[in-house]
């Protein structure tokens, strides 16, 4: 028995092995033509599961079923190569840590056209492969709706089509490379945020290297760039967005995470209506209280769109946990000069805004009076803890040169509208505009 038992060991030993050398020998093949995804390429362990089809991630591990994957290994090499670097595009765009951005089944298939898009259109002979004639022919429909084929542009081309089980089957079988069941289903877990924020930080180094030192290299790499200029701008929605101008302050509730049952409980039993310990009435919460909403009024934003934009921030400020019930919002109306600002000190003064809001001023676009007039309220000491300024846009402005004292974000409406460069201290988010325009139709019917 115990020989039985270590020869099953020794042959577990040699398949994990076997697997192993396999994803190491696709590692280097790559590295070596595309040396701007090293960090990437290295950024995983291997585990062997038979679990798995052929091969999965979830961002620090690769598992791999040794049979498969050994099979692929002996009928084409480039397969695994192709598979590898699949993966690892999957984790610079932060698929495998998201929830899905609509119906699982498109999101999942969404993922794997615009990653294969991207390995199709690169130049690398490790990797090159012949493209079927249903990729080109499916590549050129989804081109014809987007000007970049991003997981979410894809996704809800997906869900505007509407294709039949057939359609989806032969696109699964077309592009479906890796196993998703080991993503990340859950992003808000400490563990998977801590390896989705590496895993930004490993794309912003790898943006860098194919700007400075291996541009030479990164000059075959296709859409990679432009599929990762435009995840910059779709790693967030806004709901997650808003949130990063919450202040940490305390609010008036019971903290449960701070009050100990067992002496409270202990009390009641001994003395009858006396414990030992009263919850505490206060805690900590990171809330919105005070920020800037401008909104550019040149010819290029409607009223309806900015309307909605502002119903959007609002449904997100009415979350219980998002906003304290006193807020500091100031709405500055700006073209190529102030032309409005209200101050709203409550949730129902911001209701009351948006029923009567008015579009001022259609002139053209200059950001820099707007910064000019937020320091002024600075100074004037009407903001005393100023978070952040949002600055909802069409993008074709002229920026100020200097860095304001504070946080400040440009909401841009659509990919092909807001293909422009922020300066570097600021942050950047799309809106689509579908998006709005779906919330005005629901509104109305």
């Amino acid at each position: 028995m115990q020989d039985i038992f270590a020869r099953e060991q020794e042959i577990r030993q040699r398949m994990e092995d076997a697997g192993r050398h396999i994803l190491q020998n696709a590692r280097n093949e790559l590295f070596l033509h595309m040396r701007f995804l090293d960090v990437a390429l290295s950024s995983f362990s291997y585990v062997m599961e038979e679990g798995v089809e052929c091969i999965a991630t979830d961002g620090n591990f690769i598992y791999y079923n040794t049979k498969q994957l050994g099979g692929e290994f002996r009928t084409e090499r480039k397969r695994i190569n192709r598979a590898y670097l699949h993966m690892v595009l999957h984790c610079l765009f932060g698929h495998v840590f998201r929830q899905p951005q609509g119906a699982q089944e498109y999101w999942d298939l969404a993922c794997d056209i615009a990653m294969e898009s991207i390995i199709d259109d690169m130049q690398t002979r490790c990797i090159k492969l012949p493209v079927s004639w249903e990729r080109e022919k499916l590549y050129k429909e989804l081109h014809e709706k987007l000007k970049v084929l991003t997981a979410e542009g894809i996704c809800h081309v997906l869900e505007e089509w509407q294709p039949g089980e057939t359609r989806m089957q032969k696109w699964r079988r077309e592009f479906t490379v890796d196993d998703h069941s080991r993503w990340c289903r859950e992003p808000e877990h400490p563990k998977d945020m801590q390896t989705r924020d590496r895993w930004q930080d490993i794309r912003e180094k790898t943006e860098m290297d194919m700007d400075t030192f291996s541009k030479e290299a990164s000059e075959g790499s296709g859409g990679l760039k432009e599929q990762m200029k435009a995840a910059r701008r779709e790693t967030m929605d806004y709901r997650t967005f808003l949130r990063k101008f919450a202040v940490l302050k305390e609010t008036v509730q019971v903290d449960p995470d701070q009050f100990d049952y067992v002496f409270y409980s202990y009390g009641l039993s001994l003395y009858g209506n006396m414990p030992l310990i009263e919850p505490l009435e206060t805690k900590e919460a990171k809330k919105i209280e005070e920020f800037a909403v401008v909104i550019d009024t040149s010819m290029s934003c409607s009223g309806e769109l900015v309307r909605a934009f502002l119903e959007e921030t609002y449904t997100i400020l009415t979350e219980q946990e998002t906003y304290f019930h006193r807020i500091n919002l100031h709405i500055i109306q700006c073209d190529e000069r102030v032309q409005a600002d209200t101050k709203v000190a409550s949730l129902e003064e911001l209701k009351d805004y948006m029923e009567h809001f008015e579009i001022i001023g259609s002139g053209g676009t200059d950001f820099r009076p707007a910064f000019a007039y937020v320091e002024q309220l600075i100074r004037e000491r009407e903001f005393t803890n100023l978070k952040g300024l949002l600055y909802f846009t069409d993008g074709f402005g002229i920026y100020p040169k200097r860095m304001p004292p504070f946080q400040t974000a440009f909401l841009f409406m659509d990919e092909e509208e807001s293909d422009t460069n922020v300066p570097p201290w600021a942050m950047k988010l799309v809106i689509r505009r579908r998006d709005l325009e779906q919330h005005i139709e629901n509104k109305k019917m």
